[in-house]
């Protein structure tokens, strides 16, 4: 099996999109670390008791490097409507995190600082309990500290064969 006929067996697998977000640790005790945001599909319940997700990023990747020193992380699970969010944070070679957030509706999350998108369909504060190194993946396991349901609108942006969708 090739590293193509992998991929597009995959992308017959819908999944929901997410953003990954997480506050830097700051360079001196006056300030506050950069935000960070990673647009994520590979990502799922694990457990309810105790409350756990998962989520795998790419190794080396900005986003994998941050968790593997802060533990603290959050996640927005975006609508429908939220696509261009969603894009925006899965390109490749762009442009600095703090310039992707500048024009996007946020709260900072309690627990964790982290950016937590408004308007999501649901948002979740974690803290990382276990990474897995998997293949060019490592997985983090992460205990939800707090879940909230701030928007009852909307449908669930989706992802399936390589394209964004909607359901319906």
């Amino acid at each position: 099996m090739t590293d193509d006929e992998f991929r597009a067996a995959l992308s017959r697998l819908a999944a929901g999109v997410v953003l990954i977000t997480a506050q830097e640790p700051p360079l001196d005790e006056h300030g506050r670390g950069e935000e960070v945001g990673m647009t994520a599909t590979a990502f799922m319940s694990v457990s309810l008791d105790p409350p756990l997700v998962m989520v795998s990023l790419r190794n080396d990747s900005r986003m994998d490097d941050l968790l593997a020193e802060q533990p603290l992380w959050a996640v927005s699970v975006l609508t429908d409507g939220q696509r261009q969010i969603a894009g925006r944070f899965a390109m490749k070679g762009r442009i600095s995190d703090r310039l992707l957030f500048e024009d996007i509706p946020c709260i900072r999350g309690e627990v964790t600082g982290a950016p937590l998108v408004g308007g999501a369909l649901t948002t979740l504060e974690c803290r990382t309990e276990q990474r897995v190194l998997a293949g060019d993946h490592t997985l983090v396991i992460g205990r939800v500290l707090t879940a909230s349901v701030p928007s009852a609108d909307g449908e669930p942006l989706t992802y399936f064969k390589g394209r964004y969708r909607q359901l319906g």
